[in-house]
């Protein structure tokens, strides 16, 4: 009795956090209530979000949580075959590709894209996703060895093309996911093709210029 019940129980929860990144994916966090969750989830208790999981906030973490999980297997065996690399395109594969193969994994239809999207434009919620990727150790590894071969650049720069380029793949992934939910064309036929495409991209973003005189912070025409 004691097994079937763990296994009910997870169960429930499996369906719950499927159903939430759904609704969280098409219509944003703020607009989702746990009582929209429960009704769209077939459970008959408007607490049982609640119950499982608590706030709202701890429901984006454990979905997050639950992705995070396998793309930090991919990430980790990424980054052993990268070691002693010194080409930064190496390094931005190890930060990019593990997330669309991901994706190909998950099949179709998928909403992590999309979710992660909302998630990423929403301050509320933001930092929890900033923190549960941080403490990857594959992902911190790679931004460390991006850092080494990427000294000359000043520590503004690197800020600022860290945030391009997460803003990058966070849109580009969602936008590819909603054309592949329309059946719409894309410029790529798969998930590893478009990951590819954003590694080449990250790579020349990290690898442009520093303007000398246009540096963040420093006022137009400043000498």
């Amino acid at each position: 009795m004691g097994a079937a019940r763990s296994r009910q129980v997870r169960a429930t929860r499996e369906l719950i956090l499927a159903t939430a990144e759904r609704l969280f994916a098409e219509h944003g966090i703020t607009a989702v209530s746990h009582r929209q969750i429960g009704e769209a989830a077939g459970q008959g208790n408007n607490a049982v979000v609640g119950y499982h999981f608590g706030t709202k906030a701890e429901l984006v973490a454990a979905i997050l949580r639950k992705h995070y999980e396998q793309v930090e297997r991919l990430r980790a065996r990424m980054v052993a075959d990268a070691e002693g690399s010194t080409a930064v395109r190496d390094w931005v594969a190890c930060m990019v590709l593990p997330s669309a193969q991901h994706l190909a994994d998950l099949g179709g239809p998928t909403w992590y894209g999309r979710f992660g999207a909302q998630v990423m434009t929403d301050p509320a919620y933001r930092e929890i996703a900033e923190r549960a990727s941080w403490n990857s150790p594959s992902l911190r590894r790679a931004g460390e060895e991006l850092h080494r071969l990427l000294a000359e650049l000043p520590e503004p720069v690197r800020q600022e093309r860290r945030d391009m380029a997460r803003r990058l793949v966070v849109h580009v992934v969602a936008e590819r996911e909603l054309a592949l939910a329309d059946g719409t064309p894309t410029p790529r036929r798969t998930w590893q093709q478009a990951g590819t495409g954003l590694v080449d991209a990250i790579t020349g973003l990290w690898l442009a210029p520093a303007t000398a005189g246009s540096l963040p912070g420093e006022r137009d025409g400043a000498p």
